[in-house]
């Protein structure tokens, strides 16, 4: 596949495959609680964190206009993986299956609570997101990608912890419960957020040193002054 020679597409394909995996995961396994030193939280915050790692990463080298094209990819994934979970809810298990009806909707049903709970709330949590890490690298003039990748992700992570929860558990729990699960999700997202930051770090080297001093200078420069989706990642 000569397309992939070209170093930011092949990057781009990389992030991409990368984040849409760790979303449907998370949404997927977002309806299993489990609790972790007395506090009580869902399966979807182990996978979910990294997605906001990703799209720093896709702000970074790409800009708003790439990372918006590759959240509304990821909210298409989501919705085309609902629709596939209620066909599969109405066709009727074999005698012999070793999944039954009955558990195979216990966990799937809520699955889709979860996933239109997620599409609400990470499209409002990813475009918020998305500006502010834009506005804070302008601010900065590019530098201190701890304060920007942090910053972005308190906020957008803040909104999001508490919209999906409510929507996805709201019928299941008391009002005091959700905002318990909310809270401890987004204290643990936030303490994800900064200990990933030194990994943010290492992986900017690497991809740094994958695409040369030159042609990171060339998409980082583009990235701040918001070129179109395709001359980012046509770059050569």
């Amino acid at each position: 596949m000569p397309y992939l020679s070209n170093k930011p597409v092949a990057l781009y394909v990389l992030l991409l495959s990368l984040f849409l995996t760790f979303l449907l995961m998370a949404e997927l396994t977002g309806s299993k609680l489990f609790t972790a030193f007395g506090f009580t939280m869902t399966m979807g915050v182990i996978p979910f964190p990294v997605t906001f790692l990703i799209t720093d990463l896709l702000n970074e080298y790409f800009g708003r206009k790439v990372v918006r094209t590759t959240t509304i990819i990821g909210m298409v994934m989501i919705s085309l993986a609902y629709v596939l979970i209620v066909v599969d809810m109405q066709i009727p298990a074999n005698p012999d299956s070793p999944i039954s009806d009955s558990a195979f909707n216990t966990v799937f049903a809520n699955s889709g609570l979860v996933i239109i709970g997620s599409v609400v709330a990470y499209l409002i949590g990813q475009f918020i997101d998305i500006q502010v890490f834009h506005f804070l690298r302008k601010k900065t003039k590019g530098k201190h990608i701890w304060l920007r990748a942090t910053g972005s992700t308190v906020l957008s992570q803040l909104i999001d912890s508490y919209v999906v929860i409510f929507i996805a558990l709201g019928k299941y729990h008391a009002v005091s419960k959700l905002v318990s699960i909310s809270n401890t999700n987004f204290l643990y997202k936030l303490g994800v957020a900064i200990l990933i930051t030194p990994l943010l770090y290492l992986v900017h080297m690497y991809i740094d040193r994958y695409l040369g001093e030159n042609l990171k200078n060339e998409l980082t420069r583009a990235a701040m002054e918001e070129p179109g989706t395709e001359n980012t990642i046509q770059a050569a």
